[in-house]
């Protein structure tokens, strides 16, 4: 990154902060004011010149005062801020439901910040520890999976042929019997080699049911909770261009996008912030996201953060994130 003199480092972080706290572009004479620095203001006209040749700063078109660029944020995000971790109270989170504790941790990140807080829920393992099937109608059944950590699936089967009852009891306490407690991939191996031992019509009824049952524990993976993007509405960078708001609205209504974003910070250790306009990672000038991966036993499972304008008190979201995925990793953590 460009290398700042002291006086260059300190009118940049003076400039990011004022812009920060207040939205409007910098002038120098603010400038002078808020930095507390004893220079003229014709030093310090200079010393932002410097800083927009650099690429760290711009003028808007209307106005005399300048705002930070990606890059500035950057380097602000990267050498000058300094997170005081004593000021955040934070709730706890009640370990009893893993998607309740996801849910609360999106509301507590959203509440915190004020913007927008998203929690990817934990990859979970695809295991059953139980499967159970329910007539519906004819050649209708209901699947149930439960999972490990006792969460439910629902899957509705259509099969050629009709089951009766005790057919449907016979195939479930084969496969509980069996297969309880295997990743449900194994289960599809083995039931391809016991098929020859299995009477045909059950044998193709618990084919359908593990085909459906990977489909409902693998499309309960990605489960992206997200929380407060109607605070957007009321930030000043997105109310005033509704061309904006859009399109980060469309960002959350296409999760697969988030889940991308927030998957690349999963392998990084700590908090991350990603700054909108930097890199392709995030798709939006505007928006910047500070995440941080989640553990659960000593082990990431999923990535929680805040999405917010680029223009947010980053040091605070630090301390926001950091602290909530700290909460996840307790209440979720089989102490």
């Amino acid at each position: 990154m460009t290398m700042l003199d002291d006086r260059a480092k300190l009118l940049l972080k003076a400039l990011v902060e004022r812009y920060i706290a207040d939205g409007q572009p910098v002038g120098s004479r603010t400038l002078s004011r808020a930095s507390g620095i004893e220079l003229s203001p014709a030093t310090i006209r200079n010393v932002m010149s410097d800083l927009e040749s650099l690429g760290l700063i711009v003028s808007p078109h209307t106005s005399a005062g300048r705002i930070p660029t990606a890059r500035g944020y950057r380097l602000f995000v990267d050498t000058m801020l300094t997170s005081d971790r004593g000021q955040l109270l934070t709730p706890q989170l009640a370990a009893d439901q893993p998607q309740k504790v996801i849910a609360n941790a999106a509301h507590l990140l959203s509440d915190l910040s004020h913007f927008v807080g998203v929690v990817i829920a934990p990859r979970r393992s695809s295991v059953f520890r139980h499967i159970e099937f329910l007539r519906l109608s004819e050649k209708r059944f209901l699947v149930i999976i439960v999972s490990p950590e006792g969460d439910v699936q629902n899957r509705v089967l259509f099969t050629e042929t009709d089951y009766t009852q005790s057919q449907l009891i016979e195939a479930s306490n084969y496969l509980n019997q069996h297969f309880s407690g295997m990743a449900i991939e194994q289960v599809r191996e083995k039931l391809l080699i016991e098929v020859e031992s299995l009477r045909g019509e059950i044998a193709s009824l618990m084919q359908a049911a593990v085909q459906v049952s990977t489909e409902a524990l693998t499309q309960a993976q990605d489960d992206v909770v997200i929380s407060g993007e109607r605070n957007l509405l009321a930030v000043s960078d997105f109310s005033s261009d509704m061309g904006n708001l859009r399109r980060a609205f469309d960002l959350f209504e296409q999760k697969a996008q988030l889940v991308r974003l927030l998957d690349i910070s999963a392998q990084a250790e700590g908090v991350r912030i990603y700054i909108g306009g930097e890199s392709q990672i995030v798709p939006m000038e505007e928006l910047s996201v500070v995440s941080a991966p989640y553990e659960v036993d000593g082990q990431v499972v999923g990535t929680l953060g805040v999405i917010g304008p680029t223009r947010m008190a980053y040091d605070r979201m630090i301390q926001i994130v950091d602290i909530t995925s700290k909460l996840v990793s307790n209440a979720l953590s089989h102490k």
